[in-house]
């Protein structure tokens, strides 16, 4: 049994990357962010909380991420988010994707993808001490 929780779509407020003034700056950064998570948690006895896995203090640490600093990469945000992401065991696996548009004039996107399956998030784990 497979289950996830998919955050599709979700617009940051955040700044990347240093642009000189005759190139195209992004003003738009988008997360798609699908966890791979203990299906016990999707498929639940009774209809309360303590049930099921809580999203909210992830989607509210990754909007602080977001407005805490100026980032130079895409790829530190998704490093962060994907430490972020490591601290809850019930999450076992996990396929981020961060995109910025424009790229060029007023189109086009750019974005870097992350896949992390349930041996490299207990990698992740292991190597970092405040987990």
């Amino acid at each position: 049994m497979k289950s996830t929780i998919e955050l599709l779509g979700f617009e940051l407020e955040v700044v990347i990357g240093t642009y000189k003034d005759d190139e195209i700056v992004p003003d738009k950064h988008i997360l798609d962010l699908t966890l791979s998570i203990e299906p016990s948690l999707v498929i639940i006895e009774k209809d309360t909380m303590d049930e099921v896995f809580d999203y909210d203090p992830l989607i509210k640490c990754i909007n602080s991420l977001a407005k805490e600093v100026h980032y130079e990469t895409q790829e530190m945000l998704i490093t962060l988010i994907v430490k972020e992401c490591s601290k809850y065991n019930a999450i076992r696996g996990l396929d981020l994707f961060l995109r910025k548009s424009p790229v060029s004039r007023s189109t086009g996107k750019l974005g870097v993808r992350v896949i992390l399956d349930e041996k490299d998030l207990s990698k992740l784990r292991q190597r970092t001490p405040s987990l």
